[in-house]
């Protein structure tokens, strides 16, 4: 089990002003910032992040919308960071999630769901390597 999770802040919520919000609820769950930036995926480099999804009919969609303004990547250190960072954002459609998760307070709908949350220790440490070279994280 890896004690790092990353996340990032998506257009929708950066774009509504929550950035402050989505930060504060998670340095509220204990979780330590150890890099964090706010920057604007290009169009290839959201294809290649989202290169799971390629053949999924949603794929198009969402890398327009992962390119279509700043969010704020992040990598977030605390134990068992992937599963706590993932019940702390809740469903990915909002109107699934639980109270007082960051989707169910900040989210527009599924597709514009404000936050990503890596899904395995593998992947965080893959999605942290992609946002950050090694003298950023902290």
């Amino acid at each position: 089990m890896s004690n790092i999770t990353f996340t990032m802040i998506k257009p929708d919520a950066v774009a509504d002003g929550h950035t402050g919000a989505i930060l504060g609820k998670i340095a509220e769950a204990g979780f330590k910032i150890k890099a964090m930036k706010l920057t604007q995926l290009t169009v290839a480099d959201a294809k290649k992040f989202y290169e799971i999804h390629a053949e999924r009919p949603f794929y198009g969609e969402l890398v327009n919308f992962m390119s279509s303004g700043p969010i704020v990547a992040a990598v977030l250190e605390k134990d068992n960071a992937v599963q706590d960072f993932r019940s702390l954002i809740g469903a990915t459609n909002p109107a699934e999630a639980a109270e007082g998760t960051i989707r169910k307070m900040f989210a527009r709908s599924v597709g514009e769901n404000a936050v990503h949350g890596s899904d395995s220790d593998e992947n965080a440490q893959i999605e942290a390597n992609f946002h950050f070279s090694g003298r950023e994280i902290f």
